[in-house]
């Protein structure tokens, strides 16, 4: 490592002051303490989150769960209320990565960071969910804007998401086996007013899938996921994955994911 400032802020206000000054936020610590260890980041002062009491916790408000940013994976596995009403949601935190990492990682900083393999970014999408930030609201439709990119402003700290609750979701993911981290992940949600189909771990970014959604909100059965082609030219091709293979592996967990939803 190398020398920089920890400040440790005890309140929100404390922590907008320290981020509007340039400090950058540390919530679990997953990936900035990582990319710091490799030098691909170098922030002169971070801004420790743990500390403040506000941005945790799970709560039930009207038909949606509003979730603290700085809440654990671990947290959302195991919160009773939220498994019995949105079991996917918890489902996908009980998944990620492996314990310790349940045990640090934090959804406001999954969200933030948006990686392109990230599993709550697909949450976030498919449910059509609400980001609050230290200075307003923002749909998750506006939220995500590419690789590690994000609508957030410079010194704009997330605060907590509210999650709708679907009359039927799930989320499947082929896994990275080294990583953990979502070689293709399909998050599946109904609604009264439609399905919505996100993907993650597939391209340079979490998008909707509007071929799914459309057939899916028509039938909402395997068969007609099935039948929906899915474009694989903008899909990545790696070491792990050819852009085809990603491809049927879109098909093939959505199809799962419906027939898991229906039970």
């Amino acid at each position: 490592m190398y020398a920089f400032t920890l400040e440790r802020p005890a309140t929100l206000a404390d922590a907008k002051r320290l981020a509007a000054a340039g400090a950058k936020p540390l919530a679990g610590g997953q990936t900035l303490l990582a990319s710091m260890k490799l030098r691909l980041s170098s922030p002169e002062q971070l801004a420790d989150l743990s500390g403040i009491k506000e941005l945790v916790g799970i709560c039930r408000e009207g038909n949606a769960f509003v979730i603290g940013a700085m809440t654990r994976h671990i947290d959302v596995a195991n919160h009773a209320e939220l498994k019995a009403a949105i079991p996917a949601l918890a489902d996908l935190a009980a998944n990620i990565g492996d314990r310790q990492v349940r045990a640090m990682g934090t959804l406001g900083g999954s969200v933030a960071n948006n990686d392109p393999s990230a599993c709550y970014p697909s949450a976030v999408m498919a449910l059509g969910a609400t980001i609050h930030t230290t200075s307003r609201k923002i749909a998750a439709d506006d939220f995500f804007h590419g690789m590690f990119a994000t609508a957030l402003n410079e010194g704009e700290l997330i605060t907590a998401i509210s999650f709708p609750i679907p009359k039927r979701a799930a989320y499947m993911k082929f896994k990275q086996s080294a990583s953990r981290f979502a070689m293709v992940g399909v998050f599946v949600a109904q609604f009264d007013a439609g399905v919505r189909v996100a993907v993650t771990g597939a391209s340079s970014g979490v998008f909707r899938h509007s071929g799914l959604e459309a057939a899916l909100s028509k039938s909402f059965t395997p068969e007609a996921a099935a039948a929906v082609k899915i474009d694989a030219s903008d899909l990545n091709s790696d070491i792990h994955a050819s852009a085809a293979y990603r491809a049927n592996l879109i098909s093939v967990q959505t199809q799962r994911g419906v027939s898991r939803a229906l039970g």
